[in-house]
C-alpha cells in the first residue's frame, strides 16, 4: 500500500506544473490559517464568502493570462476588454436594451478583440507585447467613446429595477447554495477551459506552441488557429469580467478593469503558470487567485496600508517567476549535459 502511494504521488507530480500547483495550495493554507490566527474575523463564513466572490474575478482574469502565458505570449488588452466589456453592456442596458442582447453584444466585441489579436500575433508575427498593446489602448478608447467619454447612468434607468436587480442578482449579489452566484460562473468556467487544455486536442497543441512552436509546426500543429483559439478565451473570460464588475457597480465605469492584465498575470506564475510558455496548470491558477485574494483581503483585515499590500503581491510574483527560470535553467542544463 506504501508502494502504491509512493507510485500515485510520483505519477501525480510528473504532471507538468503540478508540482507548483500544489506548492500554491500550501502556500494559501500557510496564509490563510496565518492571517486568522492575527484576525480571526478572517475565519468568519461571511468572510469566506466574500473572498470566494472577490477570488472570481482573479480567477477568469487568470484564466485568460494563463491561456496566453501557455502558448508563450501574453496578452496586455485583457483589462481594457473588461472595461469595454462592462462600458458596453451598461451603456446598452442603460438605454433599455434587453440585458441578453446587451451581454450578447459586450461578448461580440471581446471575442472581435481576440480574433484580431490571434491573428496579429500568430499569422502576422507580430510581437504580442506590441500586438496587444495595440488593442489595450483601442479597446479602452471604445470603452470611453461608447458612452460619450462619461460613465453610464445606473442600468436601472433604462431596463427598470426589477430586471436591473435580476441582472445584478445573476452576476454579483445573488446566492445559489448558500455561494455567491459569482463564484460558481467562475468555476463552471474553470471546469470548462480546464478540461479544454488538459483533455483535448486544442490544449495539446497549446502546450506544445508554448514548448517550442517550431517543433510544433513540424508536427502539424496550426498555430494561427490555435493562437486565435487562446486569445479567443482570455476574451471571453475578459467579458465575463466586465459583466461582474458592471453588475457589482450597477452601471458602467470607463476604468473598469485597469490593469487586471497585470493581475491575471499575478494569479498564473503565482500557481505556477510559466511565463517562459509551455508549463502551468488551470490548478495551479485556481490556486494563484485564491492566493491573491487571500493576500489582499488577509492585509486588508490586519489594517494594512494599500502599499504594503501591493509590495507584498509584488515580491511574491517576483519570487515565484524568479524560481521559475531557475528551476527551468536547471532541467536545460541537465538536458544539454546529458
Amino acid at each position: 500500500m506504501s508502494n502504491e502511494k509512493q507510485s500515485f504521488l510520483k505519477k501525480l507530480l510528473s504532471i507538468r506544473g503540478m508540482g507548483a500547483a500544489i506548492t500554491a495550495f500550501i502556500g494559501l493554507i500557510v496564509i490563510y490559517v496565518a492571517f486568522g490566527l492575527i484576525n480571526p474575523a478572517v475565519f468568519s463564513g461571511q468572510n469566506i464568502m466574500n473572498l470566494l466572490r472577490s477570488m472570481s474575478k482573479y480567477l477568469l482574469i487568470g484564466i485568460a493570462q494563463s491561456y496566453i502565458l501557455i502558448t508563450g505570449n501574453i496578452d496586455l488588452s485583457i483589462g481594457s476588454m473588461v472595461g469595454m466589456s462592462a462600458m458596453v453592456a451598461a451603456t446598452l442596458m442603460s438605454r433599455g436594451v434587453n440585458p441578453v442582447v446587451a451581454i450578447i453584444v459586450a461578448l461580440a466585441c471581446c471575442l472581435v478583440c481576440g480574433v484580431v489579436n490571434g491573428f496579429l500575433v500568430g499569422k502576422f508575427k507580430l510581437p504580442p507585447f506590441i500586438a496587444t498593446l495595440g488593442t489595450m489602448f483601442i479597446t479602452r478608447g471604445v470603452a470611453y467613446m461608447v458612452n460619450s467619454n462619461r460613465n453610464t447612468d445606473a442600468i436601472a434607468t433604462g431596463i427598470g429595477k426589477e430586471a436591473g436587480d435580476k441582472f445584478q442578482s445573476i452576476f454579483y449579489y445573488g446566492t445559489t447554495l448558500g455561494v455567491y452566484n459569482t463564484f460558481w460562473i467562475a468555476l463552471i468556467f474553470f471546469i470548462i477551459f480546464f478540461f479544454l487544455i488538459s483533455k483535448t486536442r486544442t490544449g495539446r497543441h497549446i502546450y506544445a506552441i508554448g514548448s517550442n512552436i517550431d517543433a510544433a509546426k513540424l508536427s502539424g500543429v496550426n498555430v494561427v488557429a490555435t493562437t486565435t483559439k487562446a486569445y479567443v478565451v482570455s476574451a471571453i473570460c475578459s467579458c465575463m469580467v466586465g459583466l461582474i464588475l458592471c453588475a457589482q457597480a450597477g452601471m458602467g465605469n470607463m476604468e473598469a478593469g485597469n490593469m487586471y492584465e497585470m493581475y491575471g498575470v499575478a494569479a498564473g506564475v503565482i500557481g505556477g503558470v510559466s511565463p517562459l510558455g509551455g508549463t502551468g496548470l488551470l490548478l495551479g491558477t485556481f490556486a494563484g487567485a485564491a492566493v491573491w485574494q487571500t493576500l489582499e483581503n488577509g492585509l486588508n483585515m490586519i489594517g494594512a496600508q494599500v502599499g504594503i499590500q501591493r509590495v507584498v503581491i509584488g515580491v511574491i510574483v517576483v519570487a515565484a517567476v524568479l524560481l521559475d527560470v531557475v528551476v527551468r535553467g536547471g532541467q536545460f542544463k541537465k538536458k544539454k549535459g546529458n
